[in-house]
């Protein structure tokens, strides 16, 4: 069954900025501070919107809302897409299962739940529910982040979010009776939990900042255990009591042998430490010590650990040593670097080698003794995620998907290396009716650059289908090809939707994310305007029927490129955006993101590059797109007085008749445990607003 067929019509003229009445906004004070950066002088008038426990910066928020509110209402065709992005969003997901001790538990969501819930079966088959999220609080915004089991699966510790922050309370639960166990732990940020054996479990924290704890500097991590049955204040610190470091994090050794420690001061480049569980009072012990390269321990086999890199391998690569001597000059290649960047898991006893070939996957499966069993036969051409698990499994998951195909759970036999389908979702949204085609365009500086562009069968390449442009290019982060609902409905609206996979990404290794960092930063806004200039030469859109996105650095991204080239684009979208370029490492963690920006206090030069695309600081009196800037309220790792200074200044400047929007989602942080009616909300808002401004009057079947 698939959904209605959805066709827009477009006014016979799009609305110009002469035809369409300037938007009023709420009055912004205007303050007189000023900073000064290598003898220069630059105002930072908006400044007190950094307060983010101001009455007088509430009161903004709420001014702004009402302003943002009242224009989605008017338009008339809002309501309509609503109940489309509902009606295709309720559907029943299921996630992949896990074997904890005698139990095997699972994720479900029936379809408009705000917060999926965990099941669990026992060995019977009897079904029950084990953890409900929903319950923590009336409105959904308190979402479950994380959950892991003790070894014998007795255990069960979970952290949860309040508001989208990235501050966590820790719970344990007995998992047979349910009930919480010992202390709740508080203030605990950017960290998983490892367990050691059933006695206690290793996480990462800052101490609690001075000021706000949503936006205040926080730049010294501490790897802790917490011992179960004692107090948070007693728990043991294992590492960053010495050592200043911006992130740290530890995992023990699927055999317990070996308690894994990362130490970073930035998003690149890592120390390695290794801890001998089996030995009291062992010592902490230096595997790398200095930040040039990243590593991580994939897996050990008593003595011997597997360890991934990109030392002399910008694609990585995995190495095996003897824990007694793990030197990287002993170090010897076990899955060596190839032209696709690897990305390796291991369960049933293998090592599974993920290859990005293009910006999609290739999994081949190796034993331990680096002997290649298989290229594992793929369903088709995407993105693939799983092949993990416990040693002594037999058969594991893995999910696939791509732009026009739903998530699909594929179950798969480690011996044979058969695949088949574990869970299937019935999405309303027929996939052959779509076609993902991946080009190859050219960058100002004669790069080549990927790009996949999804859209209907039998698209008029006539110059006016509304086109969404998304794209990130930063922090080595690759852009794969994924489902979604609110893109699914972009689609059957008569939309286009266009990733291309820029400099700065981690789609060819370290080269390509160097390439867009520091001193070379220009590069992504290169290649995201040849992106927009492609579509447009080839008439799959032209400026009038352009929308840009990009969220976080992807928010960087699109304001940078707005105003740089505010005439190339109809429509902008920043979402929880990098904006303030000169003052972001002043907040938060923000201080790790220099390996990709560099700061204002670095030196001369990379302060006037800064200066010289930074978003707030560029903003002229020209006319700019329509735009909506989107942020949370409850935001604490890109901070919302980006996108509340870079809004005020808009409307200042702008002087065309375009509106200049910011929808600020309360209760709400970064993006990570939104609840289902507020992502459908905010994604209705955002494509009732593109659609609009583009001269769309109303959606006809």
């Amino acid at each position: 069954m698939t959904l209605l067929v959805v066709t827009i019509v477009i006014s016979c003229k799009n609305t110009s900025n002469e035809e369409t009445a300037k938007q009023e906004y709420p009055e912004t004070k205007k303050g007189e501070v000023t900073d000064t950066y290598f003898g220069e002088e630059i105002a930072d008038p908006y400044r007190w919107l950094e307060d983010d426990r101001s009455a007088e910066t509430a009161a903004w928020v709420k001014a702004q809302n009402q302003v943002t509110f009242d224009y989605l209402d008017q338009i008339p065709f809002r309501e309509e897409l609503k109940k489309q992005m509902e009606e295709a969003w309720n559907y029943e997901k299921i996630g992949a299962p896990s074997k904890e001790g005698k139990y095997t538990y699972f994720f479900k969501n029936d379809g408009l739940q705000n917060q999926s819930i965990l099941y669990r079966k026992d060995e019977s088959g009897k079904e029950e529910v084990f953890l409900d999220p929903n319950k923590f609080s009336k409105d959904g915004t308190t979402s479950l982040g994380s959950i892991d089991f003790s070894e014998n699966g007795s255990k069960a510790a979970y952290a949860i979010s309040e508001g989208g922050s990235d501050w966590r309370k820790v719970i344990v639960l007995d998992t047979e009776t349910k009930q919480i166990v010992g202390d709740t732990l508080v203030d605990v940020k950017f960290s998983g939990v490892s367990w050691y054996k059933d006695e206690g479990f290793y996480y990462s924290s800052y101490d609690k900042p001075e000021g706000s704890e949503l936006s205040a500097k926080t730049d010294q991590h501490k790897l802790y255990y917490h011992k179960l049955g004692t107090s948070q204040k007693d728990d043991l610190i294992i590492f960053g009591e010495n050592e200043k470091r911006r992130y740290v994090g530890g995992s023990v050794t699927d055999d317990n042998h070996y308690l894994i420690i990362t130490a970073a001061n930035s998003t690149y480049g890592n120390e390695l430490y290794i801890k001998d569980l089996t030995k009291s009072d062992s010592p902490v012990v230096s595997v790398v010590n200095n930040f040039d390269n990243n590593h991580t321990v994939l897996d050990s086999e008593g003595n011997k650990l597997y360890i991934v890199t990109d030392l002399e391998a910008p694609n990585q690569k995995v190495v095996t040593v003897d824990a007694d001597a793990p030197a990287p000059e002993n170090w010897k290649d076990f899955i060596s670097e190839t032209t696709d960047v690897l990305s390796p898991s291991t369960g049933g006893g293998y090592i599974f080698a993920n290859y990005l070939k293009d910006a999609v996957s290739v999994v081949k499966q190796f034993d331990y003794k680096g002997a290649l069993i298989r290229e594992i036969e793929l369903p088709g051409i995407g993105t693939v995620g799983g092949f993990s698990g416990k040693k002594t499994e037999d058969v594991l998951y893995y999910s696939f998907t791509n732009y026009i195909t739903p998530g699909t759970i594929y179950a798969f036999e480690t011996k044979d290396g058969k695949s088949s389908v574990y869970e299937k979702p019935k999405v309303k949204f027929d996939s052959e009716q779509y076609e993902s085609k991946q080009v190859f365009y050219t960058s100002k500086d004669g790069t080549k650059v990927p790009m996949i562009i999804t859209y209907k069968k039998g698209i008029d390449l006539n110059g006016k289908n509304p086109t969404m442009l998304y794209a990130y290019g930063g922090f080595n982060i690759s852009l794969t090809p994924s489902f979604s609902i609110a893109n699914a409905i972009w689609l059957e609206n008569g939309g286009v939707y266009a990733v291309p996979n820029l400099r700065g990404g981690g789609e060819y290794g370290k080269e390509w994310h160097v390439a867009g960092t520091k001193m070379q930063k220009q590069n992504v806004f290169d290649d995201f305007i040849a992106a927009a200039q492609y579509l447009i030469d080839n008439k799959y859109t032209s400026s009038e029927y352009l929308a840009i996105k990009g969220g976080s650095n992807g928010g960087l991204l699109v304001g940078a490129t707005m105003t740089q080239r505010p005439e190339l684009m109809k429509v902008a979208l920043p979402a929880v955006g990098v904006l303030d370029m000169l003052r972001y490492h002043k907040f938060t963690a923000g201080a790790g993101w220099a390996y990709d920006y560099g700061t204002s206090e670095d030196s001369k030069e990379m302060f006037e590059y800064l200066k010289g695309y930074s978003p707030l600081h560029n903003v002229k009196e020209v006319s700019y797109p329509a735009t909506m800037v989107t942020t949370g309220d409850h935001d604490d790792r890109v901070v919302p007085a980006h996108s509340f200074k870079f809004a005020a200044t808009l409307q200042e400047y702008n002087k065309g008749n375009n509106p200049v929007l910011i929808r600020i989602e309360t209760n709400a942080g970064h993006g990570a445990g939104k609840s289902v009616a507020q992502n459908i909300q905010e994604n209705v808002d955002l494509q009732a607003f593109t659609l609009y401004n583009m001269g769309v009057t109303k959606l006809k079947k």
